[in-house]
């Protein structure tokens, strides 16, 4: 099965289980915006597929589950519609991924940062390996901001503030304490994760689908705000400012940046 990012998705049929793998390894599987439109395409399509029951999302490589979106995309960002544009991409996707009619895992291998984070946490089920590390560091690394479908996936899963302080310090929450915080519902050896993942996709290929799509919505009608504010002004404050200009910069040069605040 191919999608519209290519060799960048590959997307396996197991019996009534789609499998989609972020296959960038040698760039701990980072997003570019096709891989995004094919994430997208394969919500569509997995949804529309009466022979499909359950959906995975896992990356390629061992050392990473996606790693947010590509640096470089962000190398001619000028405009406020380059700004507003990329972000109503990101929650276009994290949306359709979030709305699935039928239940999402996610198997996390590695690092699930920045995007990476927010796609898993659009999925029902999060599974993770012993090794693997959670965060949105971009306070430290880009100086871009969090938009509020992101931030709700976090604060509806961690509450709004434990997500506050995960973001707040930049730092990466390891597996043990994902599964503390609720962050994540399994952690396995690395050697044991796909078996369980699997496992776990073919139970619930197993069971009602009308009902497990009945829990889906209630689940989303509790948790979700009832209309996420205009965040124009949010997002605008960060991608059209010198500093992230500068993380950018200097993430490609690989060194500290050099923040102004301006």
């Amino acid at each position: 099965m191919t999608t519209a990012a290519g060799d960048h998705l590959l997307l396996e049929r197991d019996g009534r289980v789609a499998l989609l793998t972020f296959n960038r390894p040698d760039a701990r599987n980072a997003m570019t915006f096709e891989m995004y439109e094919g994430l997208h395409e394969t919500c569509e399509r997995v949804d529309a597929d009466p022979g499909l029951r359950v959906l995975v999302l896992r990356g390629a490589g061992g050392r990473a589950f996606a790693s947010g979106t590509d640096i470089r995309q962000f190398l001619d960002f000028r405009t406020r519609e380059d700004a507003l544009q990329y972000e109503g991409r990101i929650t276009r996707v994290l949306a359709r991924l979030h709305a699935m009619t039928k239940p999402t895992i996610a198997m996390v291998q590695g690092d699930a940062v920045g995007g990476g984070l927010f796609m898993a946490l659009a999925c029902d089920l999060r599974l993770c390996a012993e090794h693997a590390r959670f965060g949105a560091p971009v306070a430290r690394t880009l100086g871009n901001c969090t938009a509020p479908m992101s931030f709700t996936l976090l604060a509806s899963t961690v509450g709004a503030v434990r997500a506050r302080n995960i973001l707040l310090t930049a730092r990466l929450v390891d597996a043990a304490e994902a599964r503390a915080i609720g962050l994540v519902d399994e952690v396995h050896p690395a050697a044991a994760l796909e078996a369980r993942a699997r496992e776990l996709a073919h139970h619930l290929a197993g069971l009602a689908p009308l009902t497990l799509a009945a829990i889906k919505e209630a689940t989303r009608r509790v948790t979700a705000p009832a209309a996420l504010r205009d965040a124009e002004d949010i997002i605008l404050s960060c991608y059209l400012s010198e500093d992230f200009k500068e993380g950018v910069r200097a993430f490609l040069e690989k060194r500290p940046p050099d923040w102004k605040g301006r």
